[in-house]
């Protein structure tokens, strides 16, 4: 139900049978109501919301025009020339002059600033989805499950052991109820019942944990990369919360594990379109359709390494809103290396020889996303990076380039920009060459491992729980800054940088009752 207990129209903007029936039919079939006859009073409340929102530029534009107008006629009159004159016999003319500049020119860069300056992005909180404790997914649950499946050979099966073993994933994480059954069941409902699982969960959580209604949101985005129904995804989250029919709405698909960074970037743009507006991001991921039964070892990888997660996050521009946010939301920045074709086919949902379906990870990934790393932190550094650590970089580059000198490339120390890191954990050789090319040490990415040993790779949602995991444990103090980095299909890399606005040590319900302590990711 939408405000004053009127339905709101689906999608494509039409409108409930009931309404729909009741409008004359010229034709014998269904017409377009007339407006006339069906406006709303919340419809009311939004127009003058939107007069109220530009009631500055309202005034100012006839203002300006009555202002030139006058100074028109005064031109036309002759009464233009005799206040110079006054000014010039009074010897105030220069003075006039002066005052007249003076107060345009004021008045100009006033209005530039007002009209240039990016509002501010708010992070007010957010959320992390914990699955029951009945989809809980052990190594040795994983191996009995798989070798009942007959599918597979045993040098599959041998393979994805290995794979757990070196994977860092702990005994803990979470696989949805389709996964777990045998047979496993794929089918549309079972995914969707995956997706409202998460989706609702997180949601739910973020409503308690904030006090923000759902009649309050403004701009809702949710990215999932492998699940992409009809209706969409946002469409189920409109249709259980019964979200305002003016809510906008967007579905990222298809983007990958970095399309979290992806939905804040898009995020942001448009809360510098929309003024006082709050915004809801949720960030998952579907596995049910794509677990795989065949024995190509390429696409047997992510069963070993995704698992159910997500994560819901409030965001808003609204300046009065910064003394109850956590974060200020400082850079974000993607790079993207589609243009090469083996960046292009490195993450590749694709059907195997025999018409099972999965995604492949080709052996040229963690060279790919090298590239897309260093892309990415060479256009991050000079927006973050002190100028010591930028002149260093440079004479460095000068020196090898121009001089021809035999000297290693240096590694800016990005420990100079960043307290605090958030890695994808999209694997435990991830995140240990990540480590070593930054050269950041384990106590900088323990969290990034802490979240792969208790969640597995939550895809989008990881940067998330790391997040958690850092203000559970050593907390984030006031001005500290946060990197949050995360590679994703096409092949991408994106960054993601906020500014902590106050102290915060709080517990998220995702790490309650786990140890205070890093966690043994192995």
């Amino acid at each position: 139900m939408g405000r004053g207990g009127q339905r709101a129209p689906d999608e494509a903007g039409n409108q409930p049978a009931a309404a729909a029936a009741r409008a004359p039919a010229a034709d014998g079939g269904q017409q377009f109501p007339d407006y006339r006859s069906s406006v709303g009073l919340n419809y009311v409340k939004q127009g003058y919301s939107i007069v109220v929102n530009n009631l500055l530029t309202l005034l100012l534009v006839p203002l300006a025009g009555l202002f030139g107008m006058e100074i028109y006629m005064m031109f036309v009159t002759g009464e233009l020339s005799n206040v110079w004159n006054s000014a010039a016999a009074t010897n105030v003319q220069f003075n006039l002059v002066t005052l007249v500049a003076s107060i345009t020119l004021l008045v100009t860069l006033a209005v530039a600033y007002i009209v240039t300056r990016s509002k501010p992005v708010y992070l007010i909180d957010f959320v992390c989805y914990k699955a029951p404790d009945m989809l809980q997914s052990s190594h040795e649950w994983f191996r009995n499950q798989s070798a009942r499946v007959p599918t597979f050979t045993e040098q599959s099966l041998d393979f994805q052991n290995k794979i757990m073993e070196r994977s860092g994933l702990g005994h803990e994480t979470y696989l949805p109820d389709g996964v777990r059954q045998f047979p496993a069941d794929k089918s549309m409902a079972s995914a969707r019942a995956e997706a409202e699982m998460v989706m609702f969960g997180a949601m739910d959580m973020l409503f308690e944990k904030t006090g923000l209604k759902p009649r309050d949101i403004d701009i809702l985005i949710v990215n999932c990369s492998l699940f992409n129904p009809t209706p969409s995804l946002s469409a189920m989250l409109v249709n259980h919360y019964k979200l305002r029919s003016d809510v906008l709405t967007y579905n990222l698909a298809g983007m990958g594990c970095s399309a979290g960074v992806i939905a804040i970037q898009l995020a942001k743009e448009l809360l510098q379109v929309y003024p006082r507006s709050r915004c809801v991001v949720l960030s998952t991921e579907n596995i049910t359709q794509n677990w795989y039964f065949g024995n190509q070892r390429s696409m047997l990888i992510p069963n070993c390494l995704f698992r159910i997660g997500g994560a819901a996050m409030y965001l808003t521009n609204r300046r009065r809103d910064w003394m109850k946010a956590k974060y200020e939301l400082v850079h974000t920045l993607r790079t993207h290396k589609g243009a090469n074709d083996q960046a292009f086919h490195c993450v590749y949902q694709m059907e195997d020889d025999v018409g099972n379906v999965g995604v492949k990870l080709a052996k040229e990934l963690m060279a790919v996303a090298g590239e897309a790393l260093k892309a990415n932190i060479t256009r991050l550094g000079p927006l973050v990076l002190p100028i010591s650590e930028q002149l260093l970089f440079f004479i460095n580059l000068v020196a090898r380039k121009v001089f021809k000198q035999k000297l290693k490339p240096y590694i800016p120390d990005f420990t100079t920009a960043f307290e605090h890191f958030c890695i994808h954990t999209g694997g435990k050789g991830v995140i240990d060459e990540i480590e070593k090319q930054l050269k950041l040490g384990p106590e900088l990415t323990r969290f990034s491992k802490d979240a792969l040993y208790r969640y597995g790779n939550t895809s989008s949602a990881s940067i998330w729980y790391i997040l958690a995991r850092i203000e559970s444990t050593v907390g984030v103090k006031r001005g500290e800054r946060i990197w949050q980095i995360a590679f994703g299909s096409g092949f991408k890399c994106n960054s993601a940088v906020w500014r902590s606005l106050r102290s915060i040590n709080t517990p998220h319900l995702a790490w309650e009752g786990e140890k205070t302590g890093p966690l043994t990711s192995g």
